[in-house]
Order: structure tokens, then sequence, then C-alpha cells
């Protein structure tokens, strides 16, 4: 709650310079003076709540921490957080429906900022087989289904370079939004040891690939996928902002007809 009590100005200068923007950058940005910007930050300045929310845009604060600032100074939240079962969200949920439902027999879900699993769409169980059950208990958190030795990563053909990829997304997150409890997902999913006969050895990606695809291997052989995230555009209210439907496409034809075999197999 102390993060509450601390001026408007300091929490703008904390994002400015997460962003690494001097306070020329920003005013010259937000169409202000530098004097100006100096002033909010420092607290001889009272900013309005439309220069609040001009500032959040400048420096692209997610919705949540917007009403942070709204509070810090004095002002009242305007973003609601309501559950995804609220009637307000009904149309947002069927859409959700509706893209996972689309994406069968290939995997789907939504997941909230911590990757945490808030819907799926159940597809291709096979995948799993194996998983320790406690990993597959809800909420289902999806870096840990990957990253975990005992869910997906033995299995995982090309585990360090999935991996690379998952924890850059991660710390992009981390980076962008500096939540703790993102902090410890972080610390978390570094502590996981490799599994056995993955190369435990940082591993960059070539800037010339398109993508980077997840390879697993099950009972109807190696399938390789690569992932799309949607997102709602310019969402107000909280759990819209902070929902992503990360989808999976077979990265090769082999893939497509075991996917196939494998859903007419469970019909």
């Amino acid at each position: 709650m102390n993060i509450h009590a601390r001026a408007v100005g300091e929490h703008l200068k904390d994002w400015r310079q997460r962003r690494r923007l001097s306070q020329l950058d920003l005013a010259c940005e937000a169409q202000i003076s530098a004097r100006h910007l100096s002033f909010v930050e420092t607290g001889r300045s009272q900013p309005s709540r439309e220069m609040i929310l001009h500032l959040a845009d400048q420096l692209q604060i997610p919705v949540r921490e917007r009403n942070v600032l709204l509070v810090a100074a004095g002002y009242a939240p305007i973003f609601p957080q309501r559950p995804l079962t609220d009637p307000a969200l009904a149309a947002a949920r069927q859409a959700i429906e509706i893209v996972l439902e689309t994406q069968k027999p290939y995997p789907a879900f939504a997941i909230d900022r911590f990757w945490n699993v808030i819907r799926s769409n159940a597809a291709l169980p096979a995948m799993y087989a194996g998983v320790a059950a406690e990993l597959l208990e809800p909420p289902v958190n999806a870096l840990r289904l990957c990253l975990h030795p005992d869910g997906l990563a033995p299995r995982t053909a090309n585990f360090a370079e999935w991996r690379a990829h998952l924890l850059g997304r991660l710390k992009h997150e981390v980076d962008v939004v500096a939540d703790p409890r993102l902090i410890e997902l972080w610390n978390e999913m570094n502590a996981y040891p490799f599994p056995p006969g993955s190369q435990d050895i940082p591993v960059s990606i070539d800037p010339h690939t398109v993508m980077i695809p997840f390879r697993v291997r099950t009972e109807a052989g190696l399938l390789s996928f690569f992932s799309a995230t949607t997102v709602f555009g310019t969402p107000s209210d909280i759990t819209l902002s902070e929902l992503a439907i990360e989808s999976f496409f077979p990265a090769d034809r082999e893939t497509a007809e075991r996917v196939q075999q494998l859903g007419l197999i469970a019909a």
C-alpha cells in the first residue's frame, strides 16, 4: 500500500526513467515545457487529471498503473476491474470463446498478466501426457507448464531455444511494468534446471529467424507449432487490458497431419 502514499510526480519520474527518457524527451513527446514537467515531478505543480492521463499515454503506462497515478494525485480511479464473468464483459467473453473454439484442433489459451490460464479450448490433450498432475491443477500457469522439469520441458525438443524465447518475453514484461509478482515469476523460471540432454548454455535467437517454434515430442511423434498472441485493442477495463490469447498453429505439414489424426482418434 505504500506505493499509493507516494506523490504522483515521483511515480511519473519512475516511469519516465524506466522508459529511458530524459525530461526533455518526454516534454517534447507530450508537447509541454520541460520546466512544467520538472515542476510536476518535483511536486511544485499539481497536474490535472487530463495531464496525468496524457503523460501516461506518452509513457505507455499500463491501465492498472494509471489508476495508481490518479489516486496518488488525489483523483478517483477511472479504470474499472471486473471479473471476466461480469455481464459488462459479455461481448469480450464471447469473442474469447469464439477465438478459442475456432482454433481447434490446435491449442489456444487465454492468459492473464501472470501467465495463468483463465480459458482454454482443451485441444490436443495428448500433448500433456506425462505432465505432473499438480501443474495441470487450476489455475494452470503457462510458464510453469512449459519450463518446469515435471512439465513439458523434458519433451521439448528445442528446449533451450524455446526457454530463451519465453524468458525473453517475460523479461520484456518485467521491464515494462516492474510488477513484483512478475519479478518473482522471472526468478522462479530462471531457477528451474534444464532437463537431461538439453544444452545448459545461454541461447541467442538468430535475428533473421522468422519465428521460434515450439517442438514437443508426443506418442504421435514430434509436433512443431508457432504461436500468435491476440490482445484487445485500447481496452479501458483492467482485466481486458491484461488478457492475451495464445494460439498455436502447425509449423509444418507433418504436425498438421498428426494433429488431425489425433483429433479423429479422440472423436
